[in-house]
């Protein structure tokens, strides 16, 4: 099972001190934190992608790319990746690029986003959100899959003989998932490609992620890609810790109290309850969290959000530190010794890989304008 992190990249006021860190503080402290993710032996580090204040990652493959070089181990991904306002001519070539930075330790999260006003900003039309992202995707996978798309929409102009570059690492594009909070249409569209899906299980009761995930599950066997628990299912979280759960209620409450996501409605132990926010000792998180598994099965991923509400980034380094050091060790052990043998582990890029066969030379040659031949000895 594979643990991480994954940050929106929020600019928020530390309610403590009424202090608000720069852009360019923000945007360091995340490459800290990725760092630091490495550091402590956690898997992941995502980064979610947004165009408007109060949100710095716009671009998640330059944040991703320079993480790339200055770690050895970490699989680096996304939460989220807009399908539906992102060109996927653009995705597919920014990916495999990052593909082969990484050395293949890439994976992708699909998704809409929350912020209504990036369609129009993007020459979008919000009403179309969801023939967006089951369009745009289609065409991705072609992308990744064919040297040569001849294709056709409702929402981008044609492609004619086209050949995205460069080609995926190894022959294998990176591993998708599909993350949603409330839409049965994107379990849906995990299912039918047999990708991941991946439910946010931040806002809303464990009732409805639970609803979620039996639907990808049950669709996914559907389609034929494997018995419903074999689904390839990811899970975020919210976690604050201290030694002392005394301790970390009290610390944590000023910026519950004053997020802008989930300030000023319903108490910390209301959303603590109602919610898979867990506030507390590690042994408090460990067992929310193994918890989990009751009501949607063995999966395969767990991120966690911890740098958000305006904490700083002392506190979040600290935070990891409790997470690599106390938490995942006990979590990695248990979730291993229930998981049936028939389960698959998280998808990686060398499974991948051996599932395709083997490694595979994807260049391809362009064909002489004149001729229509490719050079001699080369293949398109």
């Amino acid at each position: 099972m594979q643990f991480g992190i994954f940050t929106v990249g929020d600019v928020t006021v530390d309610p403590t001190t009424g202090r608000e860190p720069t852009e360019h503080e923000r945007i360091k402290a995340m490459v800290a934190i990725a760092l630091k993710a490495e550091e402590v032996g956690l898997d992941v580090f995502a980064t979610g992608e947004h165009h408007n204040p109060p949100f710095v990652p716009s671009s998640p493959t330059t944040m991703l790319g320079y993480i790339a070089a200055r770690t050895e181990r970490l699989l680096l991904s996304t939460a989220t990746t807009l399908i539906t306002t992102n060109d996927p001519v653009k995705i597919a070539e920014d990916y495999a690029m990052l593909q082969h930075l990484s050395g293949g330790r890439v994976d992708l999260m699909m998704g809409r986003g929350n912020t209504g006003p990036v369609y129009p900003w993007f020459g979008k039309d919000i009403r179309a959100g969801i023939p967006l992202a089951i369009e745009n995707y289609d065409l991705l996978r072609r992308l990744w899959r064919e040297d040569v798309v001849d294709w056709k929409g409702k929402y981008r102009t044609p492609l004619q003989s086209f050949t995205s570059t460069p080609r995926p690492l190894d022959g294998v594009p990176p591993f998708v998932w599909h993350g949603s909070i409330r839409s049965p249409e994107i379990a849906e569209q995990a299912a039918y490609y047999g990708d991941g899906f991946f439910a946010n299980h931040i806002f809303w009761p464990k009732e409805h992620t639970q609803r979620m995930i039996a639907l990808y599950r049950q669709r996914y066997a559907h389609y034929g890609h494997g018995s419903a628990d074999q689904a390839i299912v990811g899970l975020g979280g919210q976690v604050f810790m201290r030694r002392n759960s005394q301790d970390a209620v009290r610390e944590f409450r000023p910026y519950f109290d004053n997020a802008p996501v989930y300030g000023h409605g319903p108490s910390l132990e209301e959303f603590s309850r109602e919610t898979p926010l867990t506030v507390g000792s590690p042994q408090q998180v460990i067992d929310r969290t193994l918890g989990f598994r009751e009501y949607v099965g063995d999966y395969q991923r767990q991120l966690f959000l911890m740098d958000h509400a305006g904490l700083p980034l002392k506190t979040v380094l600290e935070q990891l530190d409790l997470l690599g050091e106390e938490v995942v060790p006990v979590l990695r052990k248990e979730f291993a010794a229930l998981r049936p043998a028939h389960v698959p582990a998280a998808p990686t890029h060398a499974s991948l890989v051996a599932a395709a066969g083997g490694a595979k030379d994807s260049t391809v040659h362009a064909v002489d304008d004149v001729t229509g031949k490719a050079p001699e000895g080369a293949t398109r």
